[in-house]
Order: C-alpha cells, then sequence, then structure tokens
C-alpha cells in the first residue's frame, strides 16, 4: 500500500479518535453531562425552543414549539422532580401544527426555587396561573395535560380556572383518596411514621436506589446502564433536600387529597389515561375520577404502569390528538346548531 495512503489512515483514524474518546470519557466520568447533552439534543431535533418569563421577582422556565393557532394550545405539567424534557417522548408524536408548551413546575429546573415558596398543590395551581397569565396562554380556553403530581395540579387548576381550560388530560394524577392502600402508599405511610424521610423510594441518592425507583415506576424492564443510572442520580443529588421538602408537602393533610376535593368541580370535557400496571398510583383512580366527572373518558393501557409517558410515548400522543379532535368537532357542531 502506497505510503502516503496509510499516512491518510492514520491520520484519519487519530482525528475520528478524539471525539470517539471524548464521548467515552463522558459517559464514564462525566454521565450527567452526557444525559444534558441528549435532552439539548432532542429539544433541537424537535423543535422545541426554551425560553423564560417573569411574573415579579419570579422566574419560569419552559418549551415550545409552534404558535397560536385556531386549535387550542396545549400545556403540559410534569411530575414530581421531573422535568419540561419529560414531555419530549410524547412530543415526537405529536402534529407539528399544535401549539405546544412544557413548563418547568415550581422550584424544578430553570424554575425559581425560593424557601418562601409555598409548595402545596394550592400554591403551585397558583403559579401556573401566573405563568398561564404571563404567556397570555387564556386569550382563550387552551388544553391542559398533566401527569402524576402535575396531574394533580392540572385537575385543581381546572376546577379552579374554568374560563382558562377548554379540556383536560389527567395521566396517572395524584390526589385521589381510595378505599384501601396499594403497597407502595402502605411502605410510605411507615416511613412516615418511622420518621425515616432519607428513604422515600421516589428520591433515589444511588444508582441501585435509582434502578428501584425505575422499576417501581414503569411495568417495562429498561436495561439501564450503570454509567447512566450514576448520572441520573449526580443530576438529582442536589436537588434531594428540595424534593424531600416538596414531597411531605403534597402528601400533607392540606394537600394529599385536593384533586378528590375538587374533581366534582371539573366541567370541562376529561381524559383519564392510566397504565394498568400502575404501581405508585392505583388504576382504580380512572373509575373514581369517572364518575365525578361528567364528560370524562378513560383509557387504560395494558402493559403500563406508572411512566405512562416515558413507556407509551405514541400511543399517549395518539390518544392527545383523538381527543382534541373529537372535542374540537363538538364544538364546531355546536356553533353550527
Amino acid at each position: 500500500m502506497d505510503l502516503d495512503v496509510v499516512n491518510m489512515f492514520v491520520i484519519a483514524g487519530g482525528t475520528l479518535a478524539i471525539p470517539i474518546l471524548a464521548f467515552v470519557a463522558s459517559f464514564l466520568l462525566w454521565p450527567s453531562a452526557l444525559i444534558r447533552i441528549y435532552y439539548w439534543y432532542w429539544r433541537r431535533t424537535l423543535g422545541m425552543q426554551v425560553r423564560y418569563v417573569h411574573h415579579e421577582d419570579y422566574q419560569f422556565c419552559y418549551s415550545f414549539r409552534g404558535r397560536p393557532g385556531h386549535k387550542p394550545s396545549i400545556l403540559m405539567l410534569h411530575g414530581f422532580s421531573a422535568h419540561k424534557d419529560m414531555w419530549l417522548s410524547v412530543v415526537k408524536f405529536l402534529p407539528k401544527n399544535l401549539h405546544l408548551v412544557c413548563v418547568d413546575m415550581p422550584g424544578h429546573e430553570g424554575t425559581t426555587r425560593s424557601s418562601l415558596d409555598d409548595l402545596s398543590i394550592d400554591g403551585q395551581v397558583k403559579r401556573v396561573h401566573q405563568f398561564v397569565e404571563c404567556l397570555k396562554l387564556n386569550k382563550k380556553p387552551f388544553h391542559l395535560i398533566g401527569t402524576s403530581m402535575g396531574g394533580h395540579v392540572a385537575g385543581v387548576y381546572a376546577a379552579y380556572y374554568p374560563s382558562d381550560v377548554g379540556s383536560l388530560c389527567l395521566v396517572c394524577p395524584a390526589g385521589l383518596q381510595y378505599s384501601t392502600d396499594n403497597q407502595f402508599v402502605q411502605r410510605l405511610k411507615e416511613l412516615q411514621d418511622s420518621a425515616a424521610i432519607q428513604k422515600i423510594p421516589l428520591i433515589p441518592s444511588t444508582p441501585e436506589e435509582m434502578s428501584e425507583m425505575l422499576q417501581l415506576c414503569s411495568y417495562v424492564r429498561f436495561k439501564v446502564p450503570q454509567q447512566i443510572l450514576q448520572g441520573l442520580v449526580d443530576v438529582r443529588i442536589p436537588h434531594n433536600s428540595f424534593y424531600r421538602k416538596l414531597f411531605l408537602e403534597i402528601v400533607s393533610e392540606k394537600s394529599r387529597y385536593s384533586l378528590h376535593q375538587n374533581m366534582d368541580k371539573i366541567k370541562v370535557p376529561t381524559q383519564i389515561i392510566w397504565g394498568k400496571q400502575d404501581q405508585v398510583l392505583d388504576v382504580s383512580g380512572a373509575d373514581i375520577l369517572a364518575k365525578s366527572i361528567a364528560n370524562c373518558q378513560v383509557e387504560l393501557l395494558e402493559n403500563c404502569g406508572h411512566s405512562v409517558v416515558m413507556e407509551r410515548p405514541r400511543k399517549t400522543a395518539k390518544l392527545i390528538v383523538d381527543f382534541l379532535a373529537s372535542v374540537h368537532n363538538t364544538d364546531n357542531n355546536k356553533k353550527l346548531n
């Protein structure tokens, strides 16, 4: 082989080796940085732009795609200890002509975290309303989606601000009172009684605890590499004291059953999506809501746990789009009549 050709391959190999080694080093040494890059990449790929808006001295961070049009805007509220990017897996399958807004909930990611903030469900509802007012999302009724804690907030929001919300989607929402507790809730009550605040299953501080939390929240058993588990923990550990404070607030007597206490005030068309194998919040909650909300459609997903958005993103997106279409068509027919 010609020496010049050999030299070309050596140079090319060396050039390629640099980014490959950088990637491997990032994966092994800085997995948390890799996770942030991953979210940045998917936001960019899906056309989601990050913006900030302020209500007095309080900052909200959100991502969005599209502009308000004749179809309702969609506001998406994430769950406990998550962030706006958890919706990206669903956004991937939503039409690009929809106006989507995903906001970081109070104290999460880029939204202000203050020791003076009211983290109760009522307090979070008020903050979300401030965000809505800042963006003028309520110039006409919008579609509100929330999952888990975000579903709890979304349901109460729809009860408190009925003129803002045109339709509602609750994905395995918290905030309901069951006749019997599942194993997860029983375990939480035991931890509260023993004052073992450091052992809340939804607040992992080691890769092993992170793996256990993923198994608790998902029916699908993901095989997550140790480095990624470590990266997920590294990202969360600086925030764990806040998560504990928030968790104790939302399970307090003031907040625990806020959705249950207000569900009969929800008058807008409502969609309930729940994984049948949810180990965190029992699927029987869907029936509780359906009996109290007049215009309610229930969708139960087989082989799906609590992390509906992560486990069944394509199906979730389709259900949302179909529901919106049916509500929109009904509204149009009413106008014609």
